[in-house]
């Protein structure tokens, strides 16, 4: 499915399908962008990652993959300036950027998971358990206990492997490039791989900071 033209909200972070994003609008090309969203019949807009730069002022660099951010609650504070909480929802590819005019806009696509190897459902299950063990070690140092089960509880519950996979990266201190990968993976088997080395990025990272 083609969406000829979607107005867009470039980002400093990667947001993946089911987490939620709340935003503060003041600037005047974004408040036009929220006032054409909400005179729309679905209040939606998209999310990319600046990979470079800084988006205000121009010059930034865009990735190429994002997702739709659906407005669910908004309220004008006046002057232009709203309150929003969006929900992340569908994958999307950006097709071409248009001109910033008034504010960023681009021609998607809705980009499904695409076919390929069957997702080894042990090899979710490893990641989980390799999550819990960070957090376990990271309670340990501090002298504090928790459940570390419960930072993967419920995260399989959809059925579906997309969703379990963006469920876990999203309980998960990785790196907005990190973070980005899981994303952009083409099919849920890759995102298994992407998710796989983000874990171990994360615990190199902690033992490294443990060990000093």
């Amino acid at each position: 499915m083609t969406v000829p033209t979607l107005p867009m909200f470039p980002l400093e972070v990667a947001m993946l399908p089911g987490e939620e994003l709340p935003l503060r609008i003041f600037e005047p090309r974004y408040s036009a962008l929220v006032q054409a969203c909400l005179a729309a019949e679905d209040p939606t807009f998209g999310v990319v990652l600046i990979e470079a730069g800084r988006e205000v002022g121009g010059g930034d660099s865009r990735s190429d993959v994002g997702a739709l951010a659906h407005i669910t609650e908004h309220a004008d504070l006046g002057s232009g300036r709203y309150r929003l909480r969006c929900g992340i929802g569908e994958r999307i590819r950006v097709l071409e950027w248009q001109p910033d005019d008034p504010y960023p806009q681009a021609a998607v696509e809705l980009w499904p998971d695409q076919p390929g190897d069957p997702v080894d459902v042990a090899a979710i299950r490893d990641i989980e358990d390799r999550m819990v063990g960070l957090f376990e070690r990271i309670a340990a140092v501090r002298g504090v206990q928790v459940n570390a089960r419960d930072i993967v509880l419920g995260a399989d519950e959809s059925g579906d492997a997309a969703k379990w996979l963006y469920a876990l990266a999203t309980r998960l201190p990785i790196g907005q490039a990190d973070k980005y990968a899981v994303l952009a993976a083409p099919t849920a088997a890759e995102r298994v791989v992407a998710l796989s080395e983000a874990v171990d990025t994360v615990i190199a990272m902690v033992e490294f900071q443990l060990s000093n």
